[in-house]
């Protein structure tokens, strides 16, 4: 009787801490209880939900597996998966739900939840749809939220549009209406609905006096991600940039949009700004990011990490990044491209080719080698982008030819214009014509049997035509005329180059050709001469009427030879021309490639220079030497001249000389550099 007494007034605490929200002493009585009885349901199931309030889940879940044979997975089938969700064990939370046959109103929640962070959108918005059709409560509004989330990531990730025309009553609907938009590329729809968002978070948080203005612009942070985003789809990188750093600077708790708007900055800065990118960088790695992306966002973030350890040149660091890559998601070829990429940077264009055609080997349980699979053949649905990238290391390298070979074998791209274009060019630079014609034979072949006559086709034809006159390929040009002309006999201009080619070919058929030209009067144009001539641009003016008038009207006078003619003058003749000696026929040749040159006298020796004592120069011995002074007497008399002697007084010997004025100043100058201290 004591204990039935004990026990009553345990089960009164617990029900009244847990009305009052107080879990912790409610556990103190839940566990005395226990101690009493260990298989209690009752009491287990409530202290499994104490701990779940407590935030203390993986306690719970210990609580559920030891007991599993008293508590069912009827019993406490919520309480379990909700523990393994919030513990991220999103797989084993959908098979504890899907055990379970009968489904009460929070599990279909939460099952909601659950395939919502697999991403089964599908699947989620048919179970939102279900709760909101068979369920009456306070709760309706959220649910709304959580449907138009649902249909704003269909429209984000996988290009679906399901119009279920939900209110826009809330910041949150308005905002998640915004992205549905983004999703179909309504950016200037978008940018209005996110800034009635904006108003519409103002207005909510403004009757509440208890907020701050901080509490609010972080409430604002994820809208203004999503404003900065349109702008950034817009082109409007600066005002974008400028937006994403201020959520920055705000330090919002969402791991998930701090990551987002990090990531979106380092696209913007790309290869320039590095060292903000590399700070950037640092709150992608934020803790429990992971499970606040989708997927495609993760392997967005990894992208540009392995990018930015490119354009900084840490090849080691990309390479790591890109194995990591590799390995996460061995259907994507990114990271393939991306080696590929950093070994081109490396001017390793041969590697970067055999990475990208190398094979791969595949492993099973049962056998090792299984097959050999090119990266290619394990990529079809990438096999366009990874052969324009290696047509691209071709034509790098200079092997023309072979970039040609692996554009035509991408059957998607054959017959496009732009890869028409871009193979004539290519052949036309190797001068392989033939090839060229060939490519413009398939392209005109196809177009004929699946879009015949179209503008396309037409324009190939013409094309086709063009090239093949141009080369001088008369005889294959008149069938792509002839055609032309079958579809537009008055074109003038075809025609014109059709009796141009037969002319060369079959002058009589362009006989009969030249008979469907149009007469000199239809072809004549209304043509104001004089506003042509005088014209910007105009390159010859005929002489006017009046002019010529006048010139006849002098010469009829005699005024008209009044003009001399102007003679010629002949050329100048040599200073020893002798016109009965022939001029020598080696004149035009250079001297050192005449017959008789011999070359330069040797014997002439020039002047010493930089040679006796220092400072001397060969100027000045001469001046100083007597023999050389015009006054000097000659050793010798000469003969036939008469000898006068200057008397030797007059004749000051060089030491005796004094030095002139200059010479003073350049050696003061150079007395007071050798000193020290500018003394």
């Amino acid at each position: 009787m004591a204990s039935c007494v004990w026990l009553t007034q345990l089960w009164t605490e617990v029900n009244r801490y847990g009305q009052a929200s107080d879990y912790s002493r409610a556990l103190k009585s839940l566990n005395k209880i226990l101690q009493d009885d260990k298989d209690d349901i009752i009491a287990l199931h409530c202290k499994v939900v104490c701990l779940v309030h407590n935030g203390n889940f993986k306690e719970a879940l210990n609580v559920i597996n030891t007991h599993s044979k008293v508590l069912s997975s009827d019993v406490i089938a919520f309480e379990k998966a909700y523990c393994e969700y919030r513990l991220n064990r999103i797989e084993t939370a959908l098979k504890t739900i899907e055990s379970v046959d009968q489904r009460t109103n929070k599990l279909k929640e939460l099952y909601a939840q659950v395939l919502y962070r697999l991403e089964r959108y599908k699947d989620c918005l048919m179970v939102y749809r279900d709760l909101i059709r068979n369920s009456e409560d306070d709760y309706e509004e959220e649910r709304k939220t959580n449907l138009s989330a649902v249909v704003a990531a269909l429209s984000t990730w996988e290009n679906s549009y399901p119009d279920l025309g939900l209110p826009e009553t809330s910041y949150e609907l308005c905002y998640n209406a915004a992205c549905t938009l983004i999703g179909e590329g309504k950016l200037p729809q978008a940018m209005s609905k996110l800034q009635k968002a904006e108003e519409l978070c103002r207005q909510s948080f403004s009757e509440d006096t208890d907020i701050s203005d901080e509490e609010i612009d972080a409430e604002l942070a994820i809208i203004h991600a999503q404003m900065a985003y349109v702008m950034q789809l817009q082109g409007r990188n600066d005002d974008a940039l400028q937006l994403y750093n201020q959520v920055i600077k705000l330090k919002p708790s969402d791991v998930g949009l701090l990551s987002v708007t990090a990531n979106n900055i380092i696209t913007l800065n790309k290869d320039q700004n590095v060292f903000d990118s590399k700070k950037k960088v640092k709150l992608t790695n934020a803790e429990g990011v992971e499970h606040k992306l989708t997927h495609r966002q993760l392997q967005a973030v990894e992208v540009n990490k392995a990018l930015l350890a490119m354009h900084t040149n840490q090849a080691d660091q990309c390479r790591k990044l890109t194995s990591g890559m590799q390995k996460q998601n061995p259907k994507t070829p990114l990271p393939v491209l991306i080696q590929a990429a950093q070994m081109c940077r490396e001017k390793q264009h041969t590697k970067a080719i055999q990475l990208l055609e190398e094979t791969h080997l595949t492993e099973t349980e049962h056998t090792k080698l299984k097959r050999d699979w090119d990266f290619l053949e394990q990529h079809p649905e990438n096999a366009v982008d990874l052969k324009m990238t290696i047509a691209q290391l071709y034509l790098v390298q200079g092997h023309v030819t072979k970039a040609c070979d692996i554009l035509r074998s991408i059957d998607e791209k054959s017959n496009k214009l732009g890869m028409v274009s871009a193979l004539v060019t290519m052949y036309s630079h190797e001068e392989d014509i033939d090839s060229a014609i060939e490519i413009f034979c398939q392209a005109i072949q196809w177009y004929q049997e699946h879009q015949p006559n179209s503008p396309a086709h037409l324009l190939l034809v013409r094309e086709a035509a063009n090239f093949k006159l141009k080369y001088g390929r008369q005889k294959e040009a008149i069938s792509d005329l002839e055609q032309l002309w079958r579809q537009n006999s008055e074109d003038v201009r075809t025609l014109a180059q059709l009796i141009s080619a037969y002319s060369l070919v079959d002058s009589e058929k362009a006989k009969i050709l030249s008979k469907h030209l149009p007469s000199l009067e239809a072809m004549s144009f209304k043509i104001d001469v004089d506003a042509l001539e005088n014209s910007h641009g105009a390159t010859y003016i005929r002489k006017k009427t009046g002019k010529v008038a006048s010139e006849n009207q002098q010469k009829e006078h005699g005024q008209g030879d009044t003009k001399k003619k102007k003679k010629k003058k002949r050329g100048k003749l040599p200073k020893n021309y002798d016109p009965k000696v022939p001029p020598d026929p080696e004149r035009w040749i250079p001297m050192r490639e005449r017959s008789y040159y011999r070359g330069r006298k040797k014997g002439k020796k020039k002047e010493p220079i930089g040679k006796g004592t220092q400072g001397a120069t060969s100027s000045g011995a001469s001046e100083l030497d007597a023999s050389k002074t015009v006054n000097s007497p000659p050793t010798s008399p000469r003969p036939g001249t008469a000898t006068t002697m200057v008397p030797s007084s007059n004749i000051v010997p060089p030491r005796q000389q004094k030095p002139s004025a200059a010479s003073k100043k350049k050696q003061q100058q150079k007395k007071k550099k050798g000193g020290k201290g500018g003394w």
